[in-house]
């Protein structure tokens, strides 16, 4: 049942004492003061029975303890080892000094309903509704800026030998579990024992420099996974019509299969490594869902990513999504903008993004949605030959004119989308002729197919929207929303400070709460901070930012008089404290 905080005349008066020693400025001095603006326990009546059961915890203190948490990055264990003894948690959550306000699973159980009831976005609009309330947020049309960011993934990354290993210990578990034995004896009788113990590497006799003993030793991994997979299908079709599928069977049988899949390729021979990366490989058994992932060429991880929508103005994150590892950074890029603009009741005008945004279908599909993209389209320089944007298309009259002035008006059928990501779209492109292109003298440093064949101009499906983008941002205007695109590169690292980097949860779903409370605690103490209600750089009128940096000029100038005229320190003066007579 609901429990409720007590009124303020039944309340221990223990904040104002305390609240000066914590600080009135500091993020625990802000809660205490705010947190009956922030939370109510009626926003959370959904969670609880309405007329059963012991009054729980006031969730709107277990709310505030989870911003707490969030904001010292501590464990669940810490949370209430310092509810139960740190002054500046008790200030913030209004307990008495002796309170003991919440057992360790009560914390975790609040989290798990606010994840299962989809309560955490609640939470997090409660700062956006804070920062309108107190002026921060004021305007209903506003500039978002995109980004994204790597977050590695909770679950342990193995190789092929112990990734599959570990689907056949969650197969065997559920199975044993069905017939109601202890999985080592349900293993030991089917001569599966080995997957029990405590290393199944360590524990296999074979030269690991050997590739006969590694493919013989995989093989029997691939068989003793194929006769599990037998058992479950077996399992499953002895089901009658009406009775309910056994708890995880499907689940593992269908994760070890997809294990098997991914980097196992069965030949005559025998069962051997697949060559090359599955491009949704599962990495880690123990959460499915991440992936490898790759931020640039140079920089690969394993887990998800991050993306968030900040307002440039307010510098507010405003929605926040986790996409998967192998996911590209614009996917999910306008359901993002529609998810800010629902959180925060605005209307967002223009959206800006790196170049990671700017290809040819994220384009288009802002553009369908009538909404302004602002994104750099992504240029090939430093090739060996001349990249596309050194020739002038003209798609009004379809010519194509290259750097040596020769123009080519014949278009050519190439294929299919597939490759822009359009298969039901044909390709075209200007091809030149070839005796033109034999005869130019800049042939070696723009065609990079044999003599007879001339230089092919591809058009993409989006060329128009591409043009009018390249056109945009080598014009003046671009200049702005440059710098208004790092606003979320910032927000970002505010987020990483909180702990976002490392996921502390298994599964998307319950990583989305870790960014959700980063990021509701970073509006928070953004707005106090802009607020006067925190410490920080609190931002000035122009008026006493010109007044400060004159003030600083005069002195400086000051300074560098008076040691340009300083008189010479007099020499020996060591000597004479000490006694002694220059001589002359």
């Amino acid at each position: 049942m609901l429990g409720k905080r007590a009124t303020e005349a039944e309340r221990p008066e223990v904040a104002p004492p305390h609240l000066a020693h914590v600080g009135r400025d500091t993020f625990y001095g802000f809660l205490a003061a705010q947190r009956e603006q922030l939370f109510r326990d009626e926003d959370f009546a959904a969670l609880y029975c309405a007329d059963n059961g012991r009054p729980s915890v006031p969730p709107s203190l277990l709310a505030t303890a989870l911003l707490l948490q969030t904001h010292d990055c501590v464990s669940d264990q810490e949370a209430k080892a310092r509810a139960d003894f740190d002054l500046r948690w008790k200030v913030a959550l209004g307990v008495s000094l002796e309170a003991r306000p919440f057992a360790k699973s009560t914390l975790q159980l609040f989290r798990a309903r606010l994840i299962e009831q989809e309560q955490v976005r609640a939470i997090f609009q409660r700062s956006l509704a804070f920062a309108r309330q107190i002026g921060h947020l004021t305007r209903r049309q506003v500039t978002l800026a995109l980004d994204t960011s790597p977050i590695h993934g909770r679950g342990a990354v193995k190789d092929t030998y112990n990734l599959l290993a570990d689907g056949i210990v969650q197969l065997l578990r559920v199975l044993a579990a069905r017939t109601g034995e202890r999985p080592d004896e349900w293993a030991g009788a089917r001569e599966l024992g080995r997957y029990c113990g405590t290393s199944l590497k360590g524990g296999a006799a074979i030269d690991w420099d050997d590739p006969a003993a590694r493919r013989a030793f995989l093989r029997s991994l691939v068989a003793d996974a194929d006769r599990l997979l037998d058992d479950a299908r077996q399992v499953l079709a002895d089901l009658a019509a009406d009775e309910p599928e056994p708890a995880g069977v499907r689940e593992a049988a269908d994760l070890l299969a997809q294990l098997l899949n991914q980097d196992i390729e069965r030949r005559d021979d025998g069962a051997t490594p697949r060559e090359g990366v599955s491009p949704d490989r599962v990495v880690a058994v123990h959460d499915p869902e991440m992936r490898h992932g790759r931020k640039s060429a140079a920089k690969r991880f394993d887990g998800h990513k991050g993306a968030i929508a900040v307002d440039t103005t307010s510098q507010l994150i405003l929605a926040a999504a986790v996409l998967p590892g192998n996911a590209q950074d614009h996917e999910e890029a306008l359901a993002l903008v529609k998810q800010a603009e629902e959180n925060a009741g605005i209307v967002a005008a223009t959206t800006v993004a790196d170049c990671a945004y700017g290809d040819g279908e994220t384009r288009q599909a802002f553009a369908a949605a009538g909404r302004a993209l602002v994104a750099k389209v992504p240029q090939r320089r430093g090739q060996a030959h001349f990249p596309k944007d050194d020739f002038l298309i003209d798609l009004d009259a379809m010519t194509c004119t290259c750097p040596a002035g020769q123009e080519c008006r014949t278009v050519a059928a190439i294929g299919s989308g597939r490759r822009y990501g359009t298969p039901g779209v044909a390709l075209r492109g200007f091809r030149f002729d070839a005796a033109t292109c034999d005869a130019c003298p800049l042939r070696p440093s723009c065609v990079r197919a044999r003599p007879g064949r001339g230089r092919l101009v591809m058009l993409h499906p989006r060329e128009a929207l591409l043009q009018a983008a390249r056109a945009f941002q080598r014009g003046p205007a671009f200049a702005p929303y440059r710098r208004l695109r790092q606003v979320a590169e910032h927000r970002l690292a505010r987020l990483m400070q909180l702990g976002v980097r490392q996921a502390r949860y298994i599964g998307r779903t319950k990583t989305l709460f870790q960014p959700l409370l980063a990021a509701t605690v970073a509006n928070l103490t953004l707005v106090a901070t802009a607020a006067g209600l925190m410490r920080g750089r609190r931002r000035r009128p122009a008026t006493a930012d010109a007044l400060a940096w004159t003030t600083r000029a005069v002195l400086l100038v000051i300074c560098h008089l008076l040691v340009a005229h300083k008189p010479p320190a007099r020499r020996h003066s060591h000597r004479l404290s000490m006694g002694f007579r220059p001589r002359f």
